[in-house]
């Protein structure tokens, strides 16, 4: 007889972008498999609020560096391997961008517009806090 788990694991991502030519581009990186698209993200360190650790990740699998946002944009949710994670996101404004970071060999990443991004990725509410995104970036600048 099987075992279901209603636990929902807990997550923290980033949404990295930069102005480019006055244009909002958003980061994308590739799941370790290479085969989609996806935002930096992972489990939360102990010790770190949701933000710092979603920094971490940042750096870890897409080699930027900022200063994130504190304030939630939002959350999504997906199912891997028979568990449900909740990530949620903030908006992190690159100001570096790494020629070598700890996952350089096992992910590629990409800058697009928001809305080639939001095409990309495969979670629906991702792709809606992606186009969302692009709204509070531009109450920022």
């Amino acid at each position: 007889m099987s075992q279901t788990t209603n636990k929902v694991f807990k997550q923290s991502g980033v949404i990295p972008y930069r102005i480019k030519d006055g244009k909002i581009e958003v980061l994308l990186i590739t799941n370790r498999s290479r085969q989609d698209w996806v935002i930096p993200k992972g489990g939360i360190c102990k010790g770190m609020s949701p933000s710092d650790s979603a920094a971490k990740e940042a750096w870890e699998e897409a080699g930027v560096i900022g200063q994130v946002n504190t304030h939630k944009l939002g959350y999504y949710k997906y199912r891997k391997r028979g568990n449900t994670y909740r990530v949620n996101l903030f908006l992190l404004p690159v100001e570096i961008v790494l020629e070598d970071w700890p996952e350089a060999s096992k992910r590629e990443r990409q800058w697009l517009d928001v809305n080639t991004a939001a095409s990309l990725v495969k979670e629906a509410s991702l792709k809606r806090i992606l186009k969302i995104s692009q709204d509070k970036v531009q109450v920022n600048i």
